[in-house]
């Protein structure tokens, strides 16, 4: 059976507004900041988003078919770098209230599920690190969801 969020993820599947992975990732981070539709395909949960209906939903039997497959890891820890190396170098985010703490809450929970909780650590030890430096804007709320999404160690 062919799942669309594996396939995207893979390298030969496109999102739903049919754009490839490389297309994405290619983004600028003015880009990534704009547009809304596309952390659903990179980060997949397996509950629907609230932020963008209609956004795809990853089924367990799509989530065993990534964790099995090493072109969508590969995929996956593409757009995890991409991610963390947009966080490290913008800085709107650091503030009390931004979309993007929404954002990193699906990405540290989808890395959680689709590569594990130690690449999900290690996303959520630089983020922790970038609101330290900055004099921990982020609120108290939001670095709880971030902390639970990672998991018990």
């Amino acid at each position: 059976m062919e799942y669309p969020i594996h396939a995207f993820l893979r390298g030969d599947g496109r999102d739903g507004r049919g754009r490839l992975l490389t297309e994405v990732l290619a983004f600028d981070n003015g880009r990534l900041e704009a547009v809304h539709d596309f952390i659903q395909w990179l980060f997949p949960l397996r509950e629907a988003s609230r932020a963008v209906p209609g956004s795809p939903v990853m089924g367990e039997d799509e989530a065993a078919a990534i964790r099995a497959d090493p072109k969508a890891q590969d995929g996956l820890r593409a757009a995890l770098e991409r991610m963390a190396r947009f966080y490290a170098g913008t800085d709107h985010w650091l503030a009390r209230f931004d979309h993007n703490h929404l954002r990193i809450t699906r990405i540290i929970t989808a890395v959680r599920d689709l590569l594990g909780r130690e690449e999900a650590a290690r996303f959520h030890a630089g983020l922790l690190a970038r609101v330290g430096a900055a004099g921990g804007p982020v609120n108290a709320e939001s670095l709880r969801h971030w902390e639970r999404a990672l998991g018990p160690a």
